[in-house]
């Protein structure tokens, strides 16, 4: 299990963070599907990450994706003829040192033999376009296109992957390099292109009909873009960002517990998060002796 990582969701520089008259944190000037999805997973988490700005290393399953997010990114930017696999392999091998000399995969510390299996499993990722869907039919419209729009009450801003047509109609993608989620995850996943085909429409005048996130390798999760679809998606952004407007002006932001603290940067920061994870090894603990009283 991961906690989740939008390659393309860079934060504002100097948005969250500030602090107001009272030295109270002021809420970001703009909202993304990864900020909104943080906050609903752990308030806690949040503070650390967009008001107190503590490092949060992306990690290895984080920066498959990045690299995986920048190959398609350059790779449907070609015409559709050039679309190949060797093709995708030459801009890998191009890109490549982009990635291995920046700091965030210096600070991995991987052996030779963990390099090889980073960069094999970087390319099962890029290959795995090709499980999904014919490259080269894709009528591409834009590549990383940024928004910047006010939907609702809520500035929002993010990076749709991928906009393309079919059919004369507009279709957002996303790419994943995570487990696909089972049916009753993927609605809840759906809200970050729900989020970019409403900021599209509102940017450009014309509406998708589809969202869909590309499970590199496994399947395609979509959902019709309609009137309802769209407002629920807003409607929670709208709550979210009413939550996160109340939790700065109080300053308190309450630590959920679960299974994501074995995965979070900042637990050493967080008692409850600490506690949470003694509470979890003590649980397998105690399950492994239960096992082995049975098998003596």
């Amino acid at each position: 299990m991961q906690l989740e990582f939008d390659p393309g969701d860079i934060l504002d520089p100097g948005a969250p963070g500030a602090l107001d008259g009272r030295g109270a944190p002021a809420p970001p000037q703009r909202l993304s599907p990864s900020g909104a999805s943080t906050f609903e997973q752990c308030p806690r988490r949040w503070r650390f990450r967009y008001v107190e700005r503590l490092p949060e290393p992306p990690g290895v399953e984080a920066l498959v994706g990045t690299f995986a997010h920048r190959v398609l990114e350059l790779l449907m930017q070609r015409d559709p003829s050039h679309r190949s696999q060797a093709e995708a392999k030459r801009i890998a091998r191009a890109t490549w040192p982009e990635l291995a000399g920046g700091e965030d995969y210096r600070d991995l510390e991987l052996s030779d033999d963990e390099a090889k299996a980073f960069r094999w499993r970087a390319w099962h990722a890029i290959e795995g376009l090709w499980h999904l869907e014919d490259p080269a039919a894709v009528e591409v419209e834009a590549t990383e296109e940024q928004m910047s729009v006010t939907l609702g009450n809520v500035p929002f801003r993010g990076v749709v992957d991928r906009l393309e047509r079919e059919d004369d109609s507009l279709v957002v993608s996303d790419y994943k390099s995570g487990r696909a989620p089972t049916a009753r995850y993927a609605p809840a996943r759906l809200q970050q292109v729900l989020l970019y085909a409403a900021a599209v429409a509102e940017e450009t005048g014309e509406q998708p009909v589809r969202a869909q996130l590309l499970y590199l390798g496994q399947r395609i999760v979509a959902t019709s873009v309609t009137p309802d679809e769209i407002g629920d998606a807003i409607g929670q952004l709208e709550s979210t960002w009413s939550a996160i407007a109340a939790a700065c002006d109080a300053d308190e932001f309450e630590a959920r517990p679960g299974p994501l603290c074995g995965y979070c940067a900042y637990v050493e920061h967080c008692p409850e998060g600490q506690a949470e994870n003694l509470r979890r090894a003590q649980q397998r603990a105690d399950e492994d002796e239960y096992l082995m009283r049975l098998a003596g």
